[in-house]
């Protein structure tokens, strides 16, 4: 694995932020295997075939399907339980590994009500509406909790994962892998992509940016903590989906990516170590500001 220095070189991001949106698939320097879709519409029917596809294909073998699913983007629980239920795909052995999930300033679960209480978001938003005979029984549906963080580490440990699917933050973190940039420690490449199940403080900017886009830029009430799988286990999988519809703080991330050799700054760089890992991204996210703006003078 290469390493590389800690921070992306600021006249090679500019020139990744200013390729026109349209020339993006079809770049001759991606470095990663990359879709682009319309819109969230197209965005969650993609995202719910990519997991029953999966899915039926074990089913028709008589294997369990092993899945690390997020709470976000979430465009895609309406599309995955309407193809679930209009085709009888039975989810009787698929087991599913939470990513992640917020705590508080003591590192304890948030009140069941929090908008940024993943377990009441999934419950409600992802299993409710699959018809009981063939939704995804209790006991195989993995809470990431600091009560069960070893429980679910020895079941991912177990028997290998089919797919990991999720989204990506503002500074490239899958699940909640942020890019560290504590002012006493910092982590290199290998320690990242090595990285397991933990409990951490959240970085500044993704308590920023998660206000902006919940509070109305309230950051007193974002969750400060939280406990995530590690790279290690993210990167497990068979096959790793991720994916955003969610614009602007996205959009920068996205083009390190697909663009830049592996680096902690954007630790989902390491998708491209991967061997078989796709990006796919909305027009919204896929744009950026510089490509918009050729007349801007950065440097």
């Amino acid at each position: 694995m290469m390493q590389t220095n800690f921070f992306v070189d600021a006249k090679e991001l500019r020139r990744w932020c200013a390729i026109p949106v349209i020339d993006l698939p079809a770049h001759p320097e991606l470095r990663v295997r990359y879709r682009q879709v319309a819109d969230s519409i197209q965005l969650g029917a993609l995202m719910a075939r990519d997991l029953i596809e999966v899915i039926e294909e074990n089913n028709s073998r008589g294997w369990p399907t092993r899945a690390i699913l997020p709470c976000g983007p979430t465009c895609w629980y309406e599309p995955f339980r309407s193809l679930v239920n209009a085709r009888g795909v039975s989810l009787k052995s698929l087991h599913v590994f939470h990513m992640d999930e917020c705590l508080d300033w003591q590192g304890k679960p948030l009140p069941q009500g929090h908008p940024y209480n993943f377990r009441t978001y999934m419950e409600r938003n992802f299993y409710r509406g699959i018809r009981n005979d063939l939704a995804v029984p209790d006991g195989q549906r993995h809470w990431l909790l600091p009560a069960t963080m070893e429980q679910v580490r020895g079941a991912i440990n177990d028997s290998p994962i089919d797919i990991t699917i999720g989204g990506w933050g503002q500074d490239g973190h899958v699940a909640y892998n942020q890019a560290r940039r504590h002012p006493f420690h910092h982590t290199t490449l290998e320690e990242i992509a090595k990285s397991t199940i933990r409990i951490q403080e959240n970085s500044i900017d993704t308590i920023v940016a998660l206000a902006h886009r919940t509070f109305g830029a309230a950051f007193q009430f974002v969750p400060p903590m939280s406990i995530t799988l590690g790279m290690r286990e993210c990167l497990s999988a068979k096959k790793v989906r991720v994916y955003s519809d969610t614009g602007a703080w996205k959009q920068t991330a996205l083009r390190v990516a697909l663009f830049s050799e592996p680096t902690p700054e954007y630790p989902m760089t390491l998708l491209q170590t991967h061997p078989d890992a796709i990006i796919t991204a909305t027009l919204e996210t896929a744009r950026h500001p510089i490509s918009e703006n050729p007349e801007w003078e950065l440097f």
